[in-house]
């Protein structure tokens, strides 16, 4: 048999291209596959981050990281889902109280907390996890954890963040759930000299600190039932708190929330040292 040899001009000319196509070698493919061992190593360590935060990790363009993001299909292990509401929220009375929130930026720490509360289902009941955030930094400064949620679970939240920062805020912030409400509450805040501040009845988004918080912080959390004992549920949500904290890139402020502390208290020490 008769074989015809073809000469690559001969087929560059058949195929209508230029001799030199023939030759061509892409040269994106494998610059984003060294990309993506160091984006697969961020998401597995980051199982929520998106490009956004993991170019913040790896200190890389948005643009880039997209690009080689959908190159490979690499997609957060967890997405965002939006939160359930609390238990009696639609039996809550609205009171009268200024709304600091809406029209306050702190630009330091301990001008403006805020708090609330979600919750677990596990082993036949729910557990209640209060929080307490500083809305400069976006650090979780406080929580507690209970079987309840009466006005000691917030209470315990607010006193355990007096404890880890021994600072008070000016104002602390909350929605107008029946435990914020209390008069016992109300009554800890002036203790501390405090000012109350509350959202709009029905109004979640007028405590978007905290909501962005929850919204994220239970599916990261996973699913509690593969914990056999409160205990362990409890030193995992204390994890979770130290990750988000210390590890957990946050867009607003584009470093972990400790992190921004830390680089806001280093600048105020330095300009007052010069001053």
């Amino acid at each position: 048999m008769n074989t015809i040899k073809t000469t690559k001009k001969a087929l560059a000319q058949k195929l209508g291209i230029s001799r030199s196509s023939l030759y061509y070698q892409p040269k994106k493919p494998p610059k984003y596959r060294a990309l993506k061992y160091e984006i697969e190593l961020v998401m597995t360590n980051n199982p929520a981050y998106g490009y956004r935060r993991v170019a913040g990790a790896l200190s890389l363009g948005k643009e880039r990281v997209r690009r080689a993001m959908r190159m490979f299909g690499l997609w957060p292990k967890v997405c965002r889902a939006r939160r359930p509401f609390k238990p009696d929220d639609t039996r809550q009375k609205e009171h009268n109280k200024e709304n600091i929130a809406i029209r306050l930026c702190p630009i330091r720490l301990n001008t403006v907390w805020a708090g609330d509360f979600t919750y677990f289902w596990f082993y036949g009941r729910f557990w209640y996890l209060a929080t307490v955030i500083d809305v400069f930094t976006r650090e979780i400064v406080g929580w507690h954890i209970a079987n309840h949620h009466t006005t000691a679970l917030i209470t315990k939240a607010f006193t355990n963040a007096l404890t880890r920062t021994e600072k008070t805020p000016m104002w602390f912030h909350s929605d107008q759930g029946s435990e914020y409400v209390s008069g016992g509450y109300a009554m800890l805040l002036t203790q501390y000299g405090v000012i109350a501040s509350q959202s709009k009845k029905s109004s979640p988004w007028q405590n978007g600190f905290q909501e962005s918080f929850y919204s994220q912080f239970k599916l990261e959390l996973g699913d509690v039932s593969r914990f056999c004992t409160v205990g362990e549920l409890t030193e995992a949500v204390n994890q979770q708190i130290a990750y988000y904290n210390q590890r957990r890139i946050h867009t607003a402020i584009h470093m972990p929330p400790v992190l921004f502390r830390q680089t806001h208290e280093q600048k105020t020490a330095t300009f007052v040292a010069i001053t």
